[in-house]
């Protein structure tokens, strides 16, 4: 089934490469006008070339200059959003370490970037919505909901704020028709988990604790995001959707 999300229009940050691009060029097949945002304006640009119709957009979400600036380019090119997808992120691995090792830099960036960049993209995403509604999804982490993070202190607890702040902006703007919700997904393979996927013992050790038995693939979460983007979530907000194989099940 296509067109699922005919007469949309969506943002998504992080959409220059993994789960983001994936999900934006879905959007697109779905039918969605699709606003490509990344750090990186050549892979957006790159990316949204596969999608006729998208526009690609240079944003940080750590600098909220640059957030309200890509809002506002989208706008002016006759993209006004009523989907916006918060997924970009960093994680530092060989830098995150048990609290009692972690360097306050460390810290404060993958805050600077997770948290508060999430924060600020689903600040001027409710300011883009109101007076017409919207969806509004975030990508949290299984760390954020277990003990699987212990050795990744900073990117745990950033997670674990994008869940809590989902749920507080949900609950405050429900009575204005703007959804909120969180797709978790489990470990996936991306550019982002590379220090990962390439050390075989890493790989291993981490599969093992995915029921399922494979590490996910960008494309395992398209489809909750097609559905929380449609009429057909309208009565989902504040909500956990895990796509983790069963790994926060253990």
């Amino acid at each position: 089934m296509r067109g699922r999300l005919e007469g949309r229009t969506a943002l998504v940050t992080g959409a220059g490469s993994g789960i983001g691009r994936r999900v934006a060029t879905r959007f697109a097949a779905e039918g969605a006008r699709v606003v490509f945002t990344d750090r990186d304006l050549d892979a957006a640009r790159q990316a949204a070339a596969d999608c006729p119709g998208a526009l690609a957009v240079a944003m940080d979400i750590a600098d909220e200059g640059a957030v309200a600036a890509g809002y506002a380019a989208a706008a002016t090119a006759g993209y006004d959003v009523d989907v916006v997808v918060a997924n970009a992120g960093i994680q530092l691995f060989g830098a995150d370490a048990p609290v009692a090792d972690l360097d306050l830099a460390v810290w404060r960036r993958t805050i600077e970037v997770n948290l508060t960049g999430t924060f600020l993209t689903v600040k001027h995403a409710v300011r883009a919505m109101r007076g017409r509604g919207g969806s509004v999804i975030v990508t949290g982490s299984p760390t954020g909901l277990n003990g699987e993070g212990r050795d990744f202190t900073a990117y745990s607890s950033s997670k674990a704020g994008i869940h809590g702040l989902a749920r507080a902006v949900a609950a405050a703007y429900a009575g204005e028709g703007i959804r909120v919700n969180t797709v978790v997904p489990g470990y996936t393979e991306t550019p982002l988990v590379t220090a990962i996927s390439e050390d075989a013992a890493d790989r291993a050790a981490i599969v093992s604790r995915i029921p399922l038995g494979r590490p996910g693939r960008p494309e395992d979460v398209e489809g909750v995001m097609v559905f929380l983007a449609s009429d057909e979530s309208d009565f989902a907000t504040g909500a956990i959707f895990r796509v983790d194989g069963g790994m926060t099940t253990l």
